[in-house]
């Protein structure tokens, strides 16, 4: 817990790593460490960079958005 004045708990990527546990990692035991680093890789570079909807660019993946987003600059 943080002390009176202190963000620790309100960083904004806090909500990414919420999402992470409760979406990927909710019910899996690894037993090595790299189990663990293959399972966030592959959440983050496979299922929230490519698959995963984002309300915030109008309810595209992250990577439909970034190639939208450099289809219109290219058109602009």
């Amino acid at each position: 817990m943080s002390r009176k004045g202190e963000l620790l708990r309100q960083y904004p990527d806090g909500g990414f790593w919420g999402k992470l546990k409760q979406e990927w990692l909710n019910g899996l035991h690894f037993w090595t460490s790299e189990e663990a680093i293959s399972a966030v890789f592959e959440y983050i570079w496979i299922f929230y960079n490519r698959k995963r909807i984002h309300e915030a660019n109008g309810y595209l993946p992250l990577e439909g958005y970034y190639r939208q987003h450099q289809i219109d600059s290219k058109a602009a």
